[in-house]
């Protein structure tokens, strides 16, 4: 369902579901280079626009899908983070990306502990993966300290089947379990 209301908020961060006038946001994030390194790289405006239409519609169709992340003081837009598990996935995913003057500062570990937290309550999921691109060791480096672990290869659907993934992940129980050691 699509709820504009909906709000998920942590020490620094507001989640909540994307909005049509963030498009700038969006495509400033997916026009850059390094950001999309591993997200099928750089992607026109429209591609964009469909992009985040495709994630408004996932959340009306679904009940979920990625959140938008802004930073709770400024409300400046700090990139996607959520639960996705479009048509022949793998699993239950919780994936994120953070525009890359944001890196390093934290954001996706807090962003993405939040939306797990979210999709374990409100999604009554008991597993969650990450596709990493074996190159992404600063996925990977998040996905550790989610305490989530390398189960090896993958295999996304067409168009995607071509692009190397390890699934990483945890059950609900190990994510309850390892909650409060979160570094």
């Amino acid at each position: 369902m699509y709820d504009t209301n909906l709000k998920v908020e942590t020490a620094r961060l507001l989640l909540r579901q994307p909005r049509l006038e963030e498009l700038d946001d969006w495509a400033s994030f997916m026009l850059d280079a390094e950001s999309m390194r591993y997200l099928g790289g750089v992607q026109p405006r429209m591609s964009v626009w469909r992009f985040l239409m495709t994630t408004v519609g996932s959340w009306a169709a679904q009940g979920f899908g990625m959140f938008s992340v802004l930073d709770r003081r400024s409300g400046v837009w700090l990139g996607r983070v959520g639960p996705i598990r479009p048509a022949g996935w793998p699993g239950t995913e919780v994936g994120w990306s953070i525009r890359r003057e944001y890196w390093r500062q934290g954001y996706a570990l807090e962003a993405a502990s939040a939306a797990i937290d979210w999709a374990f309550d409100n999604l009554n999921w008991s597993d969650v993966i990450h596709c990493i691109a074996p190159e992404n060791l600063g996925s990977q480096s998040v996905a550790r300290r989610l305490g989530s672990v390398n189960r090896g290869p993958g295999k996304l659907p067409a168009p995607l089947d071509q692009e190397p993934a390890d699934i990483w992940g945890q059950t609900r129980a190990q994510w309850r379990a390892n909650r409060s050691n979160l570094v």
